[in-house]
């Protein structure tokens, strides 16, 4: 059964999503978002289709499924971009829908080795820029 939140970005899209992201393409379990802010090269948000508030939520297919999507694009954002590490967040505080931003880290550049800002506010691409980047993560997938 697919649940939506008329207030979620994830569920809606449109304005609320274009604020932070991008849509890239679904996946098995999952739906795939370029985060706009491009501090860290490559940096990705990959959020449940259905409106769940936790992992917990979700079936042991479900969550399986979820993990399998999320090590899927890894491996594609290791291939696409080559990071030296990947973090992985998953706050749920204020965007109450399962997701999670996979941010890849780079040697030697601000915050490795720390946590990763949730949105420092440093890189914006062109639409040119993020449509490259985007054809560069599904080349990869």
């Amino acid at each position: 059964m697919s649940t939506l939140d008329q207030n979620c970005a994830y569920c809606v899209h449109g304005e609320p999503l274009a604020k932070f992201g991008i849509y890239i393409c679904d996946l098995t379990q999952t739906r795939l978002y370029l985060f706009k802010e491009q501090s860290h090269p490559g940096r990705v948000i990959v959020a449940n289709k259905d409106h769940v508030r936790d992992i917990t939520d979700l079936s042991d297919e479900e969550r399986n499924a979820f993990f399998a999507d999320v090590a899927h694009v890894s491996r594609a954002i290791q291939k696409a971009f080559n990071p030296d590490r990947i973090n992985y967040g998953a706050y749920n505080d204020k965007g109450i829908h399962l997701h999670f931003h996979l941010v890849p880290k780079y040697d030697g550049e601000f915050e490795f080795g720390g946590v990763f800002e949730m949105n420092p506010g440093r890189v914006t691409l062109s639409d040119a820029e993020y449509a490259e980047m985007i054809a560069k993560i599904k080349a990869a997938l």
